[in-house]
């Protein structure tokens, strides 16, 4: 049958997993399901088994919606992505491929920045014009509305702060740098580090990531005079209060400016459901709701 009025497929691409599922107008999730991302594949073999799970949501719900928003990690341009965590897809047009094999329009941004859309529409940050949206997860990305507009910048990569500079000379990043967020903080950093699973890392390892967050929140929240931070994904998520409350006494120390220092670092509102809603919301932004932050 027809899809129900408004609804559209969301897929969610990452380091670790895939996920996808059918996003109603009021942001629920229909047939949510995901798989590991597959390692070792080609850039089409991957795409192969992105196209086989978002099939079995079509399937099992029994709906063909005629657009799909994808949130992809980065970097990216305007037709291709190049997501650090996944090897397999170098400058690869996903939105063109991925388009031509289910018979649809598929609409592709930044993962952090479908985040951002999520918790401005229904999330923590609802009601807020200004703020940063993290995720914390194999890697470490973000997503910037300012005057209640979602930033996007050259090519779309606008709020990568898994880039910004937390400890000069430290670990050498996958883009090629040293200290980096994403390469002190990141579940892949922690995981090379202790050898272990990030789920796995000690107190010590925990309190030390939320503090780097909260020290690149500071200096995103000096720049552009913001005064919240919502921060999701697995390593945020999991490593809770310990990760939060590092990362509030850090950005607390580091924000001392008038219009920053009240600026607060808090967990997403939609929790795991969050990445499948911002997904949903590029698609629906695409089509020209409303309700959706521009």
């Amino acid at each position: 049958m027809p899809d129900p009025a408004g609804s559209v497929l969301a897929l969610d691409i990452g380091g670790s997993k895939i996920a996808a599922a059918l996003v109603e107008p009021d942001g629920s999730l229909s047939g949510r399901t995901s798989i590991t991302t597959p390692k070792d594949r080609d850039a089409k073999e991957l795409l192969g088994a992105v196209v086989v799970l978002v099939r079995h949501v079509q399937s099992t719900l029994g709906v063909s919606p005629r657009i799909c928003g994808v949130g992809c990690g980065g970097p990216m341009d305007a037709a291709t992505v190049s997501p650090l965590n996944i090897p397999a897809w170098r400058r690869f047009p996903l939105a063109q491929m991925l388009g031509d094999e289910l018979g649809l329009d598929v609409i592709v941004d930044n993962d952090a920045k479908a985040l951002a859309l999520a918790e401005g529409w229904l999330g923590a940050a609802r009601g807020s014009r200004n703020f940063l949206a993290m995720v914390v997860s194999t890697g470490v990305g973000g997503g910037l509305v300012l005057d209640g507009r979602l930033l996007g910048g050259r090519l779309g990569n606008a709020g990568h702060v898994g880039h910004v500079i937390v400890e000069p000379d430290g670990r050498r990043c996958s883009c090629g740098s040293h200290g980096c967020l994403e390469a002190e903080a990141s579940g892949s950093a922690i995981e090379a580090v202790t050898g272990a699973r990030a789920a796995l890392a000690p107190i010590e390892v925990r309190v030390r990531s939320g503090t780097l967050v909260g020290r690149a929140v500071a200096s995103v929240a000096n720049l552009l005079d913001l005064d919240l931070a919502v921060v999701g994904g697995s390593v945020a998520l999991g490593f809770g209060e310990a990760f939060f409350d590092a990362a509030q006494s850090e950005l607390s120390t580091r924000s001392r400016l008038d219009f920053s220092r009240a600026c607060r670092v808090i967990p997403v509102g939609l929790g795991d459901r969050a990445p499948l809603v911002g997904a949903g919301a590029i698609a629906m932004r695409h089509l020209g709701a409303t309700w959706i932050p521009r």
